[in-house]
């Protein structure tokens, strides 16, 4: 759906960063983005425009799932629902745990900001093994709405996030495959 100018572009400002934050990552900079102001909202024109008329409400993944996930929804006149990490909503709360490489993590939303039946876009800035964002996905169906739809700035396809987010039968996009 991106043009190919809208990539190029991205791909002339995303800075790679090698060895960051542990040896051996190559860290794709978004930064830089937030310096363009029309190349940000060229970004966001592109996620909307994937998600026009689909959804009923936006979820974002902390923290940078809210850089353009905010936009999003106010360009599309839904709601934008925090998705954040345990403890830092005010009770009461809905969790959804998984697993990391070492140890677990949990994540939350307000109770009732979910509405049951809500077809629901979850956005992050990047899509790599796809465990924080299948988490996000059973936490939104715990609460009885539908994954519509999931949307990245970038999607690190040898990383294969994209075969965890299959089996919530939603639409996936990403601007930007390394």
């Amino acid at each position: 759906m991106a043009s190919q100018e809208l990539i190029r572009k991205l791909e002339e400002t995303i800075e790679n960063v090698p060895d960051f934050p542990i040896p051996g990552i190559q860290f794709k900079d978004i930064s830089p983005i937030f310096l363009n102001p029309k190349l940000y909202e060229a970004v966001i024109e592109d996620l909307v425009a994937f998600s026009k008329g689909k959804v009923d409400a936006v979820c974002g993944i902390e923290s940078r799932g809210y850089l353009f996930g905010i936009a999003i929804a106010v360009a599309l006149e839904v709601p934008f629902i925090l998705i954040r990490k345990k403890g830092k909503l005010p009770p009461t709360t809905v969790s959804e745990k998984y697993d990391l490489e070492y140890g677990s993590a949990e994540i939350e939303t307000r109770e009732g900001q979910i509405k049951k039946g809500q077809r629901i876009l979850i956005h992050d800035d990047l899509l790599a093994t796809g465990g924080t964002t299948e988490a996000a996905a059973k936490l939104v169906e715990k609460q009885g709405a539908k994954v519509a739809q999931f949307s990245f700035l970038i999607g690190l396809t040898d990383l294969k996030g994209d075969k965890k987010l299959k089996k919530f039968d939603a639409e996936i996009y990403h601007i930007l495959n390394y």
